[in-house]
């Protein structure tokens, strides 16, 4: 099969499908394009999330706990605690271990999110290191939101800008490639400091206390994978305007020296919001700090993009620009 997230469709059909079995107290089951499972306690509500970082091995505990955690914002829950589950293989060293877990234990800490305990084994299976975070926490049943709550005439909103967690990767594991290709010291600098966007924290319980529609983690796949995803999810359509894209210099420097889109590259730290007459929530999150742009309309059917005026099918190629470059 294609490396990276299987195709929806096909996710649907040799997973999600055949998880039949549903309880009552849980309110948000698997499914496709949400973010977190949440279970009813008759209280506040239990969000649970999981993720793995295959991506990169460099600083992989502290995206692995954002991004976790990032998939909880998404529905308008606060982190309380994570699982952590290490599969390292035999070359590994006893300090490397220790040091993957001080960050995973530092960036918990610096959330206000404790490490609950987890598991790590050495495999003669794997080649390099693959960190795996359960996250869990817990969200107000009237702060509640799903990917699936997408309503049409929703506008489409995204945070700090597309392709954030791809910019960084690429400028922490290919800085002599980007050199080669022209890219300056001080734009690879720059990206480095992405590190501090990836986390959707401030803006996912914010957006969920002011009553947003849907939310999704714009992860893999990039904005076009969160997109369909959504849309998927709340069986709706949707316009993109893809010039009113919000690519940041570093970003753009870097992709287009590689020759990548930024709109279809990994990028934790970017949040999807849909909400009727968005305006007032981008104020109230540019007074948090947090930069948000309307970048598209929700429809009853049918995905569409427009470029320049002209309306075109949607369509990208179901595979993260990050993966497509390791190729």
């Amino acid at each position: 099969m294609q490396i990276g997230k299987i195709p929806g469709k096909k996710l649907e059909e040799i997973i999600l499908n055949k998880i039949t079995y549903k309880r009552d107290d849980v309110l948000l089951h698997a499914g496709l394009g949400e973010d977190s499972a949440v279970v009813d306690l008759k209280g506040d509500l239990l969000a649970i999330a999981s993720d793995p970082i295959t991506g990169t091995s460099k600083n992989a505990g502290y995206l692995a706990v954002h991004v976790a955690c990032n998939d909880l914002a998404a529905v308008g829950a606060e982190p309380v605690g994570i699982q952590v589950i290490l599969l390292l293989p035999e070359t590994i060293r006893e300090e490397e271990i220790a040091c993957l877990m001080h960050e995973i234990i530092e960036t918990a800490a610096s959330i206000k999110v404790e490490v609950l305990g987890g598991h790590t084994e050495i495999l003669s299976l794997v080649s390099q290191p693959i960190t795996c975070v359960t996250a869990v926490g817990r969200v107000k049943r009237e702060q509640l939101v799903s990917s699936s709550g997408a309503r049409p005439g929703d506008d489409i909103l995204i945070t700090k800008g597309v392709g954030i967690e791809g910019t960084y990767i690429l400028a922490n594991d290919y800085a002599d490639l980007l050199k080669e290709k022209g890219v300056s010291q001080k734009t690879i600098d720059e990206a480095l400091k992405y590190k501090d966007k990836l986390s959707v924290l401030k803006e996912g319980l914010l957006a969920a206390e002011y009553g947003v529609h849907a939310m999704h983690d714009v992860t893999e796949g990039g904005l076009y994978g969160a997109l369909e995803e959504l849309s998927q999810a709340s069986n709706t359509g949707f316009e993109l305007y893809l010039d009113e894209l919000p690519v940041r210099t570093e970003t753009r420097e870097i992709t287009e020296a590689l020759g990548i889109d930024p709109a279809g590259l990994i990028s934790s730290g970017s949040l999807l919001i849909t909400v009727p007459e968005g305006e007032r929530l981008i104020e109230l999150l540019e007074e948090e700090g947090v930069h948000a742009w309307k970048i598209g309309a929700i429809t009853a059917e049918g995905r569409t993009m427009i470029r320049k005026g002209r309306k075109e099918v949607f369509s990208w190629s179901n595979k993260d620009e990050l993966w497509r470059l390791m190729e």
